[in-house]
């Protein structure tokens, strides 16, 4: 274990433990499925103001995309003066090309200790009880490729991790478009620069991606916060369009 992470996966541990043993007598099996999603939603909680900030700067990002558009039309050739006016027009605004990005970034070391804690034997020097815990006979340190395999029972609860983590990644890209035509009346997508476009495209995917090389306690632990970062952006545009 990566010793600057010790501690942190300690406090995780100890954290996860105890709300599992809370849990047992309620969700029996699935207590410390249950104890992951709680643990998820209290990282959510943590750090919900910096979450609003960047929904904040993804509507700034909207309603500038037809001035991004303008500019990628009026200098196309030179494309070291198209950066210079962008990161002008962006600094004007007070935002940047990746302000919608920080959460993600931020639970980067979250998403860190839950992978060492479900990875580790020993937590503590003391042996690390999560690890026999399971999901419908999975156990929560297993990895897709691991055990009996993709085309296995096990294989099953992994692939439903899969095209659930699928389907929300689809339901936030479709409502990012929605949001971003309802502001600006065109796609910021298209009003970046093509490889920053596509990357903002494709980044959604990337927790399947990242799912299928983490143990499975990982793959919950970013279902339950892809599902809370939907639901923090659908209130906070109803919320921005009643004041509106």
């Amino acid at each position: 274990m990566f010793s600057f992470l010790g501690v942190p996966v300690d406090v995780a541990y100890h954290l996860v433990a105890g709300l599992t043993g809370i849990l047992t007598p309620v969700a029996g099996g699935l207590a410390a499925v249950a104890a992951i999603i709680a643990f998820t939603m209290a990282v959510r909680i943590l750090l919900m103001p910096l979450s609003l900030r960047a929904l904040r700067g993804q509507a700034v990002q909207a309603r500038l995309a037809p001035q991004l558009q303008a500019l990628r039309q009026r200098y196309a050739r030179p494309p070291e003066r198209l950066q210079r006016e962008m990161a002008a027009l962006y600094k004007r605004e007070g935002t940047s090309l990746f302000a919608g990005f920080t959460p993600l970034l931020l639970q980067w070391p979250f998403l860190s200790v839950m992978y060492l804690l479900f990875r580790s034997p020993q937590v503590g020097g003391q042996p690390n009880t999560l690890l026999s815990r399971d999901l419908f006979g999975v156990p929560l340190g297993m990895h897709w490729l691991s055990g009996a395999g993709p085309a296995s029972a096990q294989g099953a609860v992994f692939a439903g991790v899969f095209v659930l983590l699928a389907g929300l990644c689809w339901l936030s890209a479709r409502l990012g478009r929605l949001m971003t035509a309802r502001a600006a009346g065109t796609d910021a997508a298209a009003a970046l620069p093509g490889g920053a476009g596509l990357l903002v495209r494709a980044l959604p995917y990337l927790t399947v991606v990242i799912a299928a090389f983490a143990p499975l306690a990982a793959g919950i632990y970013l279902l339950t916060s892809l599902a809370w970062s939907l639901a923090e952006r659908m209130l906070f545009w109803r919320s921005a369009s009643a004041a509106a």
